[in-house]
């Protein structure tokens, strides 16, 4: 017989408390090109004791920075926190002649002059994952959001699964990749799931059914820890939270807010549809994996399949009525100007079809980072 299964204990959240991810490339202010110079910003924060210094954190590689918030309890309590820690790393990067990017990947950029930031697990990644792993030039906004019981968990997962294309679209800001024009609004989708624990999660009904999977994944060596599993949404049993990393990197706070707040509403809307009783529509896997596809590819212009029996529409249509669905949840969690703002997102150009307009304008993939830079606010 092999080894028991352990258990994985879901530590629930009382509250449907958020947290925020926000990863940023860092880039040359002459060049434009990705610079391995997170080093040099760590040292300037450890050496003045900058006081944010732990909501400031390292990534796979030396050319990226993530800004993290603590527990919060609203969309806005959100923002100003990032926004705090944003202005202190904006500070810190001005020294180092450098500045900060928020996009799904870099356009130009080449994967082969990127270094490994210092560390076993980084290094065992890349060991393992070989060419696939040093092509993850890939900037992502990671969003956790309290769920108070196991059992509610992979339900909502699921059910969630219905709404990746609403958020991939909506955020998607990875047109370009290697110095060519992909087709794709987000090439970042694309990559990432190439590594051997990324990409679409598994619809398991039961927490005993993740259990085993998760056992499976540690016996074999496939991950030496849960944190391992990268789905592209995931249970965080240790934080008590639903992880929705679906979403490209952003250019600035006030979209930010807007993919926050629609993340925020639609997890919560789930939660309490499930505790009135309500069985959580899912869609089949080949279905959620051609929704992902089709927003990866055509962004904002994506028809996606709505349900089990296939209908479809353009995805700026689902969304208009979602938005309109998810206002009482809205105002009970105090973000409706946040979620209304998604709709004025929509109205105007989407991350990757702004890239695409200034290399048209000017046909430069420098001038295309430096329009990526000055968003930042």
């Amino acid at each position: 017989m092999g080894n028991p299964i352990s258990p994985i204990p879901f530590e629930g959240s009382p509250e449907p408390t958020i947290g925020v991810e926000w990863e940023l490339a860092l880039v040359d202010r002459s060049t434009r090109d990705l610079v391995n110079r997170a080093p040099d910003l760590f040292e300037l924060i450890s050496g003045r004791g900058v006081d944010r210094a732990a909501q400031i954190h390292k990534e796979l590689l030396r050319n990226t920075v993530e800004l993290v918030t603590g527990v919060c309890h609203t969309v806005a309590e959100a923002m100003a926190d990032l926004g705090a820690t944003l202005d202190v790393v904006r500070d810190l990067t001005a020294e180092i002649d450098t500045d900060l990017y928020g996009a799904g990947t870099h356009p130009f950029a080449p994967w082969s002059t990127q270094q490994l930031t210092e560390g076993n697990r980084y290094a065992e990644l890349i060991e393992r994952t070989q060419w696939w792993g040093r092509q993850m030039l890939i900037w992502g906004v990671h969003v956790h959001v309290g769920v108070s019981r196991r059992d509610k968990v992979l339900p909502i997962l699921s059910s969630l699964l219905k709404y990746y294309p609403h958020l991939l679209a909506l955020s998607a800001s990875s047109p370009m990749w290697g110095g060519d024009e992909t087709g794709y609004a987000s090439n970042r989708a694309m990559m990432f799931q190439q590594l051997p624990t990324a990409g679409l999660p598994f619809q398991f009904e039961r927490w005993s059914e993740f259990e085993a999977f998760a056992h499976d994944q540690l016996t074999t060596g496939i991950i030496d820890d849960l944190n391992e599993i990268r789905w592209d949404i995931r249970p965080s049993p240790h934080l008590g939270t639903i992880e929705v990393r679906v979403c490209d990197g952003v250019s600035n706070r006030r979209e930010l807010a807007g993919v926050v707040a629609l993340t925020h509403c639609l997890i919560v809307d789930l939660d309490r549809r499930l505790t009135a009783g309500e069985e959580l529509p899912q869609m089949a896997p080949w279905l959620v994996q051609e929704n992902k596809w089709r927003a990866a590819r055509y962004g904002i212009d994506a028809i996606i399949i709505q349900d089990a029996e296939c209908s479809e529409r353009l995805v700026t249509e689902d969304l208009a009525d979602l938005l309109v669905r998810l206002e009482p949840v809205a105002a009970s969690l105090g973000c409706s100007a946040e979620l209304a703002s998604v709709a004025d997102i929509v109205a105007g150009r989407i991350s990757y079809q702004r890239q695409h307009d200034v290399l048209a304008r000017t046909g430069s993939m420098r001038d295309v980072v430096g329009s990526i830079v000055d968003e930042l606010d």
